[in-house]
């Protein structure tokens, strides 16, 4: 049902390389340069605002619906 063998998959048979590395050898890649930051510290008045907002949150995802409901 298909003009094409069973075989052929739109190649012919070419052999793709990987291009050369910029960088030289033992020299390190920005990938490899990367390291993870640590976390951030927070005071009390952010957990504080973060609290806030999680209960201003949740009153108008579910006491409001209710009230009006």
């Amino acid at each position: 049902m298909s003009d094409h063998g069973a075989d052929d998959h739109g190649t012919d048979e070419e052999t793709v390389e990987a291009p050369d590395s910029e960088y030289e050898e033992g020299e390190k890649s920005p990938a490899e340069a990367r390291t993870t930051a640590p976390q951030s510290t927070y005071t009390m008045r952010d957990v504080g605002i973060g609290a806030a907002v999680t209960v201003v949150g949740l009153l108008l995802a579910f006491v409001v619906p209710f009230l009006l409901a």
